[in-house]
C-alpha cells in the first residue's frame, strides 16, 4: 500500500468521524430538553449556554449539520471509488459502493445516533463550539437556504405558529409524571393549571338552591343565626326573590365590638360582581382580584341568579379541596359492603366516572344531574337504572333532585374501587 492509498484511507477515517458527529449533533439537538439546557445555563454553564441560542435557531443549525453531513459523505464515497479501483481494478467502484454503505449506516448514522439519544443534553454541550464555528463558515450558503426557505413556504402556505395544544401538554405531563421526574401532586397541580384556562364559571359553582342568602328585610337576629349556621363570611342580599340579588354583606361589617350593628343591611353592604354563566374562570380570577372582592353571582341567559362562586371555588380548581377548620368534611363515596356504596349526589360527576371506572363523557357537572339525564325526568326516591357495571338506585331526595343514591357493582371488576383510589 502506497502512501497515497494511506492519504485516502486516513481522509476517509475523518469523514466517517465527520458524518458520525454530524448525525450524532442532529440527533442531540432534536431530541434535547430545553428546560434542562436553560437551567444549567441560568447556573453559568457557558456550553449549555450556547446550546441553547442554538437550539432557538434550529433552522439555521439543522442546514449546516446537513450541508456538513452531505458534504463528508461525498467526499467519502469519491474517494472511497479512487482506493478501491487503484487497489483491485474495475470491480473497485461495485466493492466501494457496498463498503461506504455498511461503514457509513453503522458507524456513520445507527451508532451515533443512538449514543446521542441516550444523553442528549451533554452531546449538544460538547458539539456546540465545533457546529457553531460551521454555522459561520456555511453562513452565505444557508442565507440562501434560508431565502429558498420563504420561498417554499410562500408556494405550500406552511403554517409558522404551530402551537402545542392543551392535550399535548396533558400528554406531556403524563409522561414526565411516569418518568419519574414529578411526584403525582406535582403532576395534578400542572394538569389543573393546563386546563384551568378551559374551566367556565358554571363547571364550579354553588348552584341557586344551595346559596345561603339574606332578605334585606329580614330581621337581623335570624340574620346572625344563618351566619353562625352557615359559618360564611360573606353573604349575598337580595330583595323580595332570589334573582334580584342587591349587594353582598361582610361578617366583619355585621358584627361590632358591642355586637350586632346599628346600621341597616343596606348601609353595610358591598355592591355584587355579576358574571355570565360562560364566563371561563381564568376571565373571572380577573374580574374578582381588579374589583377586590371574593364572590360573584353567576346570571343565567335570562339575567337571573344562576349560581354563586367564591375566590375559594377558584384557587380548588388549581389545588383542589381546601378545608378549614369550619367545614364539614363529606366523605362523597362511602363503602357498604364488597359490591355496594352509598354516594353524595352533590360529588362530581369525573370523580364518580374516575372512582368506578366509568366509560362517561358528559357537560353535567354534578352525579345528581347526571343521574336526572339519565332518567329524564325528576328524580324520585326508589328509581332506578344501569349504566355499564352499574346498578345505580335514588335513595334520598331533596328539593326535586336526587341526593344520595345507592351504586352496585353489577359484575366484578379487575380491581376495587378502593385499590384503584389506594385506599
Amino acid at each position: 500500500m502506497d502512501s497515497t492509498q494511506v492519504t485516502y484511507l486516513v481522509v476517509m477515517l475523518a469523514c466517517v468521524i465527520m458524518s458520525a458527529y454530524f448525525s450524532a449533533t442532529e440527533t442531540a439537538f432534536s431530541s434535547l430538553n430545553k428546560t434542562r439546557i436553560k437551567a444549567l445555563a441560568e447556573k453559568g454553564h457557558k456550553k449549555a449556554e450556547l446550546a441553547r441560542k442554538l437550539s432557538e435557531k434550529y433552522d439555521n443549525l439543522l442546514s449546516t449539520i446537513l450541508i456538513g453531513n452531505n458534504i463528508v459523505n461525498i467526499l467519502l464515497a469519491s474517494l472511497s471509488t479512487l482506493f478501491f479501483v487503484n487497489l483491485i481494478g474495475s470491480n473497485g467502484a461495485t466493492v466501494s459502493t457496498i463498503v461506504i454503505t455498511v461503514v457509513v449506516l453503522i458507524f456513520g448514522e445507527i451508532t451515533p445516533k443512538s449514543i446521542a439519544k441516550d444523553d442528549p443534553e451533554s452531546f449538544a454541550m460538547f458539539s456546540s463550539p465545533i457546529i457553531n464555528f460551521l454555522i459561520v463558515v456555511f453562513r452565505p450558503v444557508n442565507f440562501l437556504f434560508s431565502l429558498w426557505k420563504k420561498l417554499v413556504g410562500k408556494l405550500f402556505k406552511t403554517n409558522k405558529h404551530n402551537k402545542m395544544s392543551q392535550e399535548e401538554l396533558l400528554m406531556f405531563v403524563e409522561e414526565v409524571q411516569q418518568d419519574g421526574s414529578v411526584d403525582s401532586e406535582e403532576g395534578d397541580l400542572l394538569k389543573n393549571v393546563i386546563e384551568f384556562t378551559g374551566r367556565k364559571t358554571e363547571d364550579i359553582l354553588t348552584h341557586r338552591m344551595d346559596i345561603e342568602a339574606i332578605d334585606i328585610n329580614q330581621n337581623k337576629r335570624e340574620i346572625s343565626r344563618i351566619f353562625s349556621h352557615s359559618k360564611f363570611s360573606r353573604l349575598p342580599v337580595y330583595e323580595e326573590s332570589i334573582d334580584n340579588i342587591i349587594g353582598v354583606v361582610h361578617q366583619k361589617d355585621f358584627y361590632t365590638e358591642h355586637g350586632i350593628t346599628g346600621k341597616s343591611i343596606r348601609e353595610i353592604m358591598t355592591p355584587p360582581i355579576f358574571v355570565p354563566m360562560s364566563e371561563k374562570i381564568d376571565d373571572l380570577l380577573k374580574v374578582l382580584k381588579k374589583h377586590k372582592s371574593h364572590i360573584a353571582i353567576v346570571l343565567d341567559e335570562y339575567g337571573g341568579t344562576y349560581g354563586l362562586v367564591t375566590m375559594e371555588d377558584i384557587l380548588e380548581e388549581l389545588v383542589g379541596e381546601i378545608w378549614d377548620e369550619h367545614d364539614e368534611v363529606i366523605e362523597s363515596f362511602h363503602k357498604i359492603d364488597a359490591l355496594n356504596y352509598s354516594v353524595d349526589a352533590s360529588a362530581n360527576v369525573d370523580e364518580f366516572a374516575e372512582f368506578f371506572d366509568l366509560d362517561l363523557e358528559t357537560e353535567i357537572v354534578t352525579v345528581g344531574g347526571w343521574v336526572a339525564d339519565q332518567l329524564d325526568r325528576i328524580p324520585a326516591v326508589g328509581d332506578e337504572f344501569s349504566y355499564q357495571h352499574l346498578h345505580i338506585c335514588v335513595t334520598e331526595t331533596e328539593m326535586h333532585r336526587a341526593s344520595k343514591l345507592k351504586v352496585t357493582l353489577t359484575s366484578a371488576p379487575e380491581e376495587t374501587p378502593e385499590d384503584k383510589n389506594g385506599d
